[in-house]
């Protein structure tokens, strides 16, 4: 069945216009529009971070950018240039079909599996290990997608596929961004986005590469040579870590796809690092990545991401790539921006939750290590003020279960009591907002910002 959905002139990137109305774009129009457009949101934070890392392999193949320099040109027009865009497309518009008989975008095929449901292919559906989390879909009754939806469904599952057995002597193993959080920079509409997280690509900027490191469609054969180290970041952002054949079918209500065959392709070496993730360095384990935790919001570790100098972390490299930025009056200091934290929680093949969190970024926390510092000490007197609040509901507790002596209270009993007062869920859930406005306020007035959360802890 010789089929079309080519992903340079379908609708299939969502997005958001400024009015807040949603919007399917294809994949020039996104780039052509990004300035009139709000943002790209897919259906879940994965899909978000997936969908921005294939545009900005796109972004990075066609501008560079090389220096500072290209950058701010291209910063300063505002919008991508249709010319230079329209260009490449028409070079390369034969390896963005869905559906290729010879080059089906981001797939191939292997002959010793069968086909599956596609909700093999999603995380957020009940299939095999995954619990339910949004959708009530399951393998026996399948799902039917539009080429649009297997569109998205087949690039965030390059980006974070899950390590698990494959029914092949090869297993799969977890996809680039599974293992930790994405974050990216988030301006005034998508090509500011884009733009911000477009970093300097030269030499071995954001990692090593070869001379001949391009996209995964621009290769021959993607699988070939096998390596587990990228040939560059262009690799990397558009890695193959699993052979993913899309099936689909014609019927009276349009082509959809119900099927695929999945497999295990290239293996990432461990060693290789996502510039667009956080790593805590440890001193047995090495570098490790930051990673959201249940009932822990990411502003409780907030200060970390911007103590570019500590050898103790490592922070995204578009953190360090704005600070250069900014301290060479690229961009001013006083430009606020918002960072996006994006990825799950799971253990192993297991996924718990997805999560998608927005804070502010004031450029001047990643050129002063005063305001960094000063962060890190507002967030441990949170945290000091948390434990008393700890200690406090646990004696709380105890006097419930045992009114004549608190000592004889069962631990257990002591627990559950603990656990319906929800003291601490609630303490730090009622803080997030004044912190957001305390990191806005905190460059201004150090020592007026720090009185203020003071007593906004203490209350």
């Amino acid at each position: 069945m010789n089929v079309q959905f080519n992903l340079v002139d379908e609708p299939w990137l969502p997005c958001v216009r400024t009015d807040g109305q949603p919007i399917e774009l294809a994949l020039y129009d996104a780039l052509a529009q990004a300035h009139t457009l709000r943002e790209l949101d897919g259906e879940t934070p994965l899909g978000t971070a997936a969908l921005h890392r294939m545009l900005l392999a796109v972004l990075h193949r066609v501008f560079g950018p090389e220096s500072r320099d290209t950058w701010s040109q291209l910063w300063h027009k505002g919008r991508w240039d249709e010319t230079a865009l329209r260009d490449y497309f028409d070079q390369w518009r034969h390896r963005f079909n869905l559906f290729d008989e010879e080059r089906p975008f981001y797939q191939a095929a292997d002959e010793r599996v069968k086909p599956k449901s596609i909700t093999k292919l999603m995380l957020y559906t009940a299939s095999g290990n995954n619990p339910t989390l949004f959708d009530h879909h399951t393998d026996a009754e399948g799902i039917t997608l539009t080429p649009a939806q297997a569109a998205r469904a087949l690039v965030a599952a390059q980006s974070f596929g899950l390590a698990g057995l494959s029914g092949l002597r090869q297993n799969f193993t977890d996809g680039s961004c599974a293992r930790g959080i994405v974050f990216l920079v988030q301006g005034e509409n998508l090509f500011e986005t884009l733009a911000l997280n477009l970093v300097r690509y030269r030499g071995d900027a954001p990692m090593p590469r070869e001379p001949d490191d391009r996209p995964a469609w621009e290769m021959d054969d993607p699988f070939v040579p096998e390596r587990s180290m990228p040939l560059g970041y262009l690799d990397y952002l558009t890695w193959q870590n699993r052979r993913i054949l899309l099936l689909p079918e014609d019927t009276p209500e349009g082509l959809v796809v119900r099927q695929m065959t999945i497999a295990p392709a290239l293996r990432l070496d461990d060693g290789v690092l996502n510039p667009m993730t956080h790593y805590r360095r440890d001193e047995k384990r090495g570098p490790m990545p930051l990673a959201f935790r249940e009932g822990r919001a990411l502003w409780r570790d907030s200060a970390a991401l911007f103590q570019l100098h500590d050898e103790g972390q490592q922070p995204p490299q578009v953190f360090h790539w704005l600070a250069d930025l900014a301290d060479r009056a690229y961009l001013s200091e006083s430009f606020v921006y918002r960072y996006l934290a994006l990825g799950m929680s799971k253990k192993q093949a297991k996924v718990y939750f997805f999560r998608h969190e927005r804070m502010p970024l004031l450029l001047k926390y990643l050129t002063d290590e005063t305001l960094s510092e000063k962060l890190r000490e507002a967030l441990q007197a949170a945290e000091g003020v948390g434990s008393a609040l700890r200690r406090a509901g646990w004696e709380l507790a105890q006097w419930v279960v045992s009114p004549a002596d608190r000592k004889k209270a069962h631990r257990d009993d002591t627990r559950l009591v603990f656990s319906r007062l929800n003291l601490e869920r609630r303490y730090w859930s009622r803080l997030e907002v004044g912190f957001q406005g305390f990191v806005c306020d905190l460059p201004q007035d150090h020592q007026a910002a720090l009185d203020d959360w003071l007593k906004t802890l203490q209350q």
